[in-house]
């Protein structure tokens, strides 16, 4: 199968960064991208039930985080970004923020050695630290947020595509994990609604199961889920809406549109919301 481990879907993602980069009328560029991904992204990609038309959601949800993870830093005097599942992200390397700022990756130390090689001595806009870890690990995780949370006052937490691999009882405990360090205000994450989640089981479901990354979660109360939990809803931009906005659309998105004016409002929410980029704010 193409996809044998969880970082592999770090590849994969990758491959779709570097097809955006890739475009002369990119709307963002990562450099590293195509580098990154490697020959076995491009597999992945290759083998995946449409593989390339799927595309369009992963280029939307990068570029949209990317907005809000900025506005956010430079608006709000984030002086921390913790990127936890940080798989391959290049952001250090490519966003223009302040060079006061500290980040920091978190990822499992296969995927984080891999990426320090390719990337090599490029140097980063600014503090960049990355730091090996099994955040499945609860003793493990809790020394680091506790290290990281005593080293921030305002922090933005990233968990970039890991939620949806996660039991429920995992993310409640990660959220209150994160909500226990007071210097932690910010966290951003990508959900999905249950249609979305069986949709996408019925596409990948065999290919990710297959390398112990089963999709799990997508609460069917929304981001009303983390509510009980110390955070609240923020910002939540609609996938769909913002593919329309960023020009990234699917390909069947014009018949999509027009079958919502038939749908009831209760049903248009939920077609609204099946995909979202999601900040939240603790409470």
């Amino acid at each position: 199968m193409p996809i044998e481990n969880i970082s592999d879907t770090a590849r994969w993602v990758a491959i779709y960064r570097a097809m955006e980069t890739e475009r002369p009328d990119a709307i963002f560029r990562d450099p590293f991208a195509r580098q990154l991904a490697g020959d076995r992204g491009q597999e992945i990609v290759n083998t995946m039930k449409q593989g390339r038309s799927m595309a369009w959601a992963m280029i939307v949800r990068t570029a949209v985080m990317d907005e809000i993870l900025v506005d956010t830093i430079k608006g709000q005097g984030v002086d921390l970004v913790v990127n936890l599942a940080a798989g391959l992200d290049a952001r250090p390397w490519r966003l223009d923020l302040p060079s006061t700022l500290q980040w920091v990756d978190v990822d499992l130390p296969e995927i984080s050695q891999y990426k320090r090689d390719v990337i090599g001595s490029a140097p980063p806009k600014f503090h960049y630290e990355s730091i090996d870890a099994d955040l499945t690990d609860d003793k493990v995780r809790q020394a680091i947020l506790t290290t990281l949370g005593a080293r921030g006052k305002r922090v933005f937490v990233i968990t970039e595509g890991l939620l949806i691999y996660l039991e429920r009882a995992q993310v409640e405990s990660l959220a209150r994990a994160l909500h226990a360090q007071p210097s932690f205000k910010w966290w951003m994450i990508d959900l999905a609604h249950p249609e979305l989640l069986k949709m996408m089981t019925r596409s990948w479901g065999k290919a990710v199961a297959a390398g112990n990354a089963p999709f799990r979660f997508a609460p069917p109360e929304g981001t009303a889920f983390f509510a009980p939990l110390g955070w609240t809803e923020k910002v939540f931009r609609s996938s769909m809406e913002e593919a329309r906005r960023l020009k990234r659309e699917m390909g069947a998105a014009p018949f999509f549109r027009v079958m919502s004016l038939f749908m009831p409002k209760s049903r248009k929410e939920v077609f609204r919301k099946f995909s979202g980029i999601v900040l939240l704010e603790r409470a």
